[in-house]
């Protein structure tokens, strides 16, 4: 298998994924679920998920749909595709599964995963964010990660314009 078809590999269907957490909960692998548009990755994306990673044995990206990316950021984005996005995250050696999802909030796609550990930024509540019923509800953990001041895609987005 090339290094590419590796990297696919880690870009989940519902369905695939499906069989995928069988496989990991046979292993009683932890599952550690997080989510974004993650449209122009930056060091800040990569200090945010590398430390959603040591929360667990797995890492779960939900990734927003380009409609949902829209509907959330405005028509002018995302700047990357899906696809692209995906690729990106997945070649990531911290990442394990990434997924796309096409709602505005990531609910019933962790009602799905049904994650050991959901993550979020700091900038929310714990209580506050999206899927923390169905998590604290199986007995899991909610966890909030700082993010690395300074990194954001809408500022690079930003500096480009002045280009």
């Amino acid at each position: 298998m090339s290094k590419l078809e590796i990297i696919k590999s880690k870009i989940f269907s519902k369905e695939s994924l499906k069989y995928q957490l069988a496989i990991w909960r046979f292993l009683s692998k932890k599952i550690v679920f997080t989510n974004g548009c993650f449209d122009i990755l930056h060091l800040g994306h990569i200090d945010y998920l590398s430390k959603a990673a040591e929360f667990g044995d797995v890492l779960i990206v939900g990734l927003n749909s380009d409609d949902s990316v829209r509907t959330i950021k405005g028509i002018n984005r995302p700047i990357n595709n899906e696809n692209s996005r995906a690729m990106i995250l997945a070649s990531l050696g911290f990442v394990s599964a990434v997924i796309l999802f096409d709602e505005d909030t990531p609910y019933n796609l962790i009602k799905f995963v049904q994650p050991d550990i959901l993550i979020k930024g700091s900038d929310y509540k714990p209580e506050d964010i999206v899927g923390y019923d169905i998590v604290k509800a199986k007995g899991g953990e909610i966890k909030t990660i700082d993010f690395l001041p300074g990194y954001s895609t809408t500022s690079i987005i930003d500096k480009t314009k002045k280009i």
